[in-house]
């Protein structure tokens, strides 16, 4: 049984929820050592726990969901364990693609595509063909993701582009070069979230992140809830946005 802290607290009924939250889902292996089980069921818990989570960011208002499902590094993890892995999204899509669709979930997936088995490939096409024309909650997997891959590879596209002739360097700004990220089109995350408490992005969505406000918790992904959720969202509520800027002094 998970123990909430006693600070934990929902936000406000009176305030917008963020529009787009990241999650660094962490503590699989750790969950799994705690409670002395194979680390492949801390996995499959946490995968468990990814269903509970989409269903709470639609209950609390969150338009878009980033989740962190597995980094390019990751990768180098050993060969059973990224195994254990490819089957949970197998599974993942089997099991609860259907699930999503019908609660019109949006399902985009982010990440270097080249090099997948096919089986993998086809997991995630499907994934996102099946649910291209809902307008509900866009869930966005980063699946093979780096952010410092992903910069570079906008970069790459953008000089090819000016090589090409298609493109001026002079009018390359934010805008354009946002447009060659795999997140085109995607509002930047205004809360990150990372369980486990480490205290890193781990190349996650760094360009993106500039200004999010982020989030730690102690509590391992496995045992994540809604409340958790709830409580980092009104965390996030009791922080001072100003992207740089300096709020004018309240009038007398």
């Amino acid at each position: 049984m998970t123990v909430l802290p006693t600070e934990m607290r929902s936000p406000p009924q009176d305030l917008a929820p963020p529009a787009h939250v990241g999650i660094i889902m962490d503590g699989n292996g750790r969950w799994a050592q705690a409670h002395r089980l194979p680390r492949r069921v801390g996995h499959s818990r946490g995968v468990d726990v990814v269903r509970g989570v989409t269903k709470a960011a639609t209950e609390l208002g969150i338009q878009y969901l980033t989740l962190y499902t597995f980094s390019s590094e990751n990768w180098l993890r050993p060969a059973d364990e990224v195994s254990d892995l490819m089957g949970l999204l197998r599974q993942f899509v089997r099991r609860d693609l259907e699930e999503l669709h019908r609660n019109n979930v949006h399902i985009r997936v982010i990440g270097a595509r080249t090099g997948l088995a096919p089986d993998i490939a086809q997991c995630v096409e499907e994934a996102e063909r099946r649910t291209r024309d809902n307008t509900g909650l866009k869930l966005i997997l980063a699946f093979n993701y780096g952010g410092r891959d992903e910069i570079l590879g906008a970069v790459r596209g953008i000089a090819e582009a000016a090589a090409a002739g298609r493109l001026d360097p002079v009018n390359v700004d934010k805008a354009v070069f946002e447009s060659h990220l795999y997140t085109a089109g995607v509002p930047d995350p205004d809360l990150i979230i990372r369980t486990s408490g480490e205290q890193r992005l781990s190349n996650f969505l760094i360009w993106q992140a500039a200004y999010a406000e982020l989030v730690f918790v102690d509590t391992l992904w496995p045992d994540f809830t809604k409340a958790h959720l709830a409580h980092a969202i009104a965390e996030y509520h009791r922080r001072e946005r100003r992207f740089g800027a300096r709020l004018a002094p309240e009038r007398p």
